[in-house]
């Protein structure tokens, strides 16, 4: 603010995930505020991810408990492909298939499973293990020499040969994809019986997000939300814990809960969205 006549900032408050991030709304306004800057804040009323459904995007909210809306249900009215499959090797088939169509699709996951460095080969180790289904995160970023084949952190959602991995929130958080597949896991889970969410600090593998203390359950919330909503046109998710998978099954419409929504998705215009990758330092 120092350096120029004019800063603009684009923010989501709801889009921290990790303890002691920079750039909330809050600070900005307190810095502005003590270098005596005159400040001017605007909502945008238009998004083009989650195909431009603001009902989608407040119906996480609601459903994480992040902030109350109107939307408690999804209909699957504003034409967004939202779908909860029985299995990890379901939700990849899933976005194999989208992949396939010439459509930009990943899988992504809560940070629930170690992240390996690369083997001394440049081969990745297959961290991300459900049961029989095991797959490797996207390569870990910095200077590794990774076999032929594995592209870089910063190319994996745009470099083809990415699609086998898994992606997690620090990789995704950059770009927008068409289709996004989200494997849930145990270290954000739904509770009926306390009418609520509990966070389940052994179940993440993030070891500053765990030592967030009272901040836990809302980081990994937010975790959810920003992998929730990065694609354009829909997102599949798979849920390791049964209750948490019908607690979002109670939240959807019956036709919904049961069927998927189906909408007609119209072919992709053959480009690929950039992002940029930003990584917490302590995950090199």
């Amino acid at each position: 603010m120092d350096a120029g006549k004019a800063s603009v900032f684009f923010i989501d408050d709801k889009q921290l995930v990790r303890p002691n991030e920079i750039g909330s709304s809050a600070y900005i306004r307190l810095n502005a505020a003590e270098l005596g800057c005159e400040i001017s804040e605007y909502e945008l009323d238009i998004q083009f991810r989650c195909a431009g459904s603001d009902g989608f995007v407040n119906w996480v909210d609601n459903t994480l408990g992040i902030a109350r809306t109107a939307n408690v249900l999804w209909d699957g009215e504003d034409g967004f492909d939202f779908r909860i499959v029985e299995s990890p090797k379901a939700l990849e088939n899933e976005i194999g298939s989208k992949s396939s169509n010439g459509f930009t699709a990943r899988v992504a996951a809560g940070f629930c499973w170690p992240w390996s460095n690369p083997r001394p080969d440049g081969t990745l180790e297959e961290d991300v293990v459900i049961g029989e289904y095991r797959r490797s995160w996207n390569a870990k970023p910095g200077d590794w020499k990774l076999a032929p084949g594995i592209p870089s952190a910063s190319l994996w959602a745009t470099d083809p040969r990415g699609i086998g991995q898994v992606g997690c929130v620090y990789t995704i958080q950059g770009f927008e994809l068409d289709y996004v597949g989200v494997l849930w896991g145990n270290d954000l889970v739904y509770r009926f019986d306390r009418m609520g969410w509990v966070g389940d600090k052994k179940e993440s593998a993030d070891q500053v997000v765990k030592r967030s203390k009272e901040h836990f359950v809302d980081l990994v919330k937010n975790t959810y939300r920003v992998l929730l909503s990065r694609a354009l046109k829909g997102c599949f998710v798979y849920c390791l814990d049964k209750e948490t998978e019908r607690f979002l099954r109670s939240r959807m419409e019956n036709r919904i809960a049961q069927e998927g929504t189906l909408p007609k998705v119209a072919e992709p215009a053959g480009r690929y969205d950039r992002g940029k990758v930003s990584y917490p330092d302590d995950l090199n």
